[in-house]
């Protein structure tokens, strides 16, 4: 249990909390949620410990331990797997090592045995004589390879020390766990582990995920950052965005039948105030008028960007067909004999155990580079909008928002530019913000708003939602939904795979399986679980 008592934060002039007051309880998972820059890495700072709140205090159940997502992947670079995991757990690591260096001693006293049956019993209660093997199975469910254990955290690659390091965060039973974004660089099968973890786990959970059907399937409350306030509300993030919805309604209509109260005693008083036989009565209409209110609405923080793609001409009957590509990168066969033929209609999400065959494919088929064999058309009648996962190559000069948008616009002028600029969420001086120095998020801001100026016709879009707050997944989302012709896209979102596909292409170690059908008909289907045991026979299955 984690108690925030008058807490307050402010950087410069900028208050981000103001007189917060929550109490986290043991046995919740608590969603928090908020746009980009309302401070929810900050506030688990501030909870675990590293940030001090400039006034209010935090207090944590007696002898609790607080357990945070580290976000520094290079820190345990010289530190073994298993050992980088048992880290996790502060005390009991430093019990090991002191023992260790007890046992070592070659002029061991009899102090030194006192000492070690001490640790030794402590060892015990803190279960240390199964923390390897925990350990080892903590990393297992998250797809870490036995054979992997043992090596230094430095020779293994970005996604697997992401999921190392969730592994020492929930590794021990830790009574309050803080996750920052712990679905980032997970694949679908890691992130559905660690929703099945979360739900069998029985301590304080509070989590940062821009991930909406994990916050829906984890969280049994939110507490939502907004106003320079916390409110916690019980339920998931469905639940919070129909009550949040619904009290901002209520509001307004409670102003509406407020003003119309005021019109109907302005209209009185305005006729009789001169009358002398309703004097008393308007009088009386003056006192209610003078008592009522309008209730402000706050502005919110959150900010929706519009987000349309508007294609210039339907696509004809032929979009792209795609005949026995492979591609080898550093020794690597990336892509082996790869053949589909792309049809108009088609939302295809992209599901594969190896990132780089999404992002090679998509490469190959918008002339970044070049196939080994093989080859591809496409239908004369199409247009492509591409988003890569890297994107820094479209960013390297120093050249103002308004000048680099500019680039791309078949209208050049200025009101036009800024306009476009300002529904993107790039209002007034963040148009002349140097593109050179802009953050993730707002870097795939632009790319989305390149796109929607090319009015392509064929989408091609890999892991979209990376560095997007909630507010730009959903405009996003909602902007794919409705767009009518096609789209090639890879995520690890699950809800946005399943509100916009309508055909799942997965590539397996064995081969393809194609079919034409939502994500979660796909992910229920006994046939496909089926023809997927069978494809991945003997290889790592990626459970979907």
């Amino acid at each position: 249990m984690i108690s925030v008592s008058d807490v307050s934060l402010s950087f410069g002039s900028k208050p981000l909390f103001k007189d917060v007051n929550i109490k986290f309880n043991s046995g919740n998972c608590y969603g928090l949620i908020g746009a980009n820059g309302a401070g929810k890495s900050t506030f688990l700072k501030i909870l675990s410990g590293q940030i001090s709140p400039d006034s209010g205090n935090i207090s944590v159940g007696k002898n609790e331990r607080i357990a945070v997502l580290e976000q520094d992947q290079f820190k345990y670079d010289d530190v073994e797997v298993l050992e980088t995991v048992i880290r996790g757990h502060k005390r009991l690591y430093d019990i090991m090592k002191e023992k260790d260096e007890l046992y070592d001693k070659e002029d061991f006293s009899e102090a030194d045995g006192m000492r070690a049956a001490e640790l030794e019993g402590e060892f015990a209660d803190l279960n240390g004589w199964d923390a390897e093997s925990d350990a080892a199975i903590l990393l297992s469910g998250l797809g870490i390879e036995e054979n992997l254990h043992h090596k230094k955290m430095r020779e293994l690659e970005p996604g697997e020390k992401v999921r190392i390091l969730l592994a020492q965060a929930i590794f021990g039973n830790p009574d309050n766990l803080l996750l920052d974004e712990p679905t980032n660089n997970l694949d679908i099968e890691s992130i559905n582990w660690l929703e099945n973890f979360l739900a069998r786990f029985e301590n304080t959970v509070i989590v940062v995920s821009h991930d909406r059907h994990f916050l829906n399937r984890v969280c049994s409350h939110i507490a939502d950052i907004d106003y320079r306030k916390i409110k916690v509300y019980t339920g998931n993030y469905e639940f919070w965005q129909k009550a949040s919805q619904m009290q901002i309604q209520q509001i307004q209509n409670e102003n509406k039948k407020k003003e119309e109260k005021a019109k109907e005693l302005k209209a009185f008083i305005a006729r009789f105030s001169s009358n002398a036989s309703k004097a008393k009565q308007a009088t009386s209409r003056k006192k209610q008028l003078e008592k009522l209110t309008l209730e402000d609405i706050p502005t919110s923080s959150r900010r929706f960007p519009f987000i349309q793609f508007s294609p210039e001409r339907k696509c004809g009957d032929k979009i792209i067909s795609i005949d026995h590509i492979s591609k080898t990168i550093d020794g690597e066969e990336v892509i082996k004999d790869f053949s589909l033929i792309v049809n108009p209609g088609d939302k295809i999400a992209f599901l594969s155990q190896n990132d780089l065959f999404k992002t090679t494919l998509y490469k190959i088929i918008t002339n970044e580079i070049e196939p080994d064999s093989g080859s591809f058309k496409w239908g004369v009648t199409t247009s492509f909008g591409y988003l890569p996962k890297e994107n820094s190559k479209y960013f390297v000069e120093e050249m103002e928002l308004i000048d680099w948008i500019s680039q791309f616009s078949k209208v050049n002028e200025l009101s036009y530019i800024r306009g476009f600029l300002g529904r993107m969420l790039f209002s007034n001086d963040d148009a002349l913000k140097k593109a050179n120095v802009l953050s993730g998020g707002e870097r795939v801001r632009c790319m989305l708003s390149k796109m929607m100026l090319s009015n392509a016709n064929v989408l091609i879009l890999d892991d979209p939602t990376n560095h997007l707050d909630l507010e730009t997944i959903t405009s996003l989302n909602n902007a794919l939904i409705d767009f009518s012709e096609v789209i090639l896209f890879s995520s690890h979102d699950h809800q946005f795979i399943n509100t916009i596909a309508n055909r799942i292409v997965e590539i397996t170690p064995s081969g393809v399986i194609d079919r034409q059908m939502d994500f979660d008909s796909y992910f229920e289907s006994e046939e496909i679980r089926a023809i997927r045991d069978e494809h991945y026979h003997g290889h790592k299955r990626v459970k979907i």
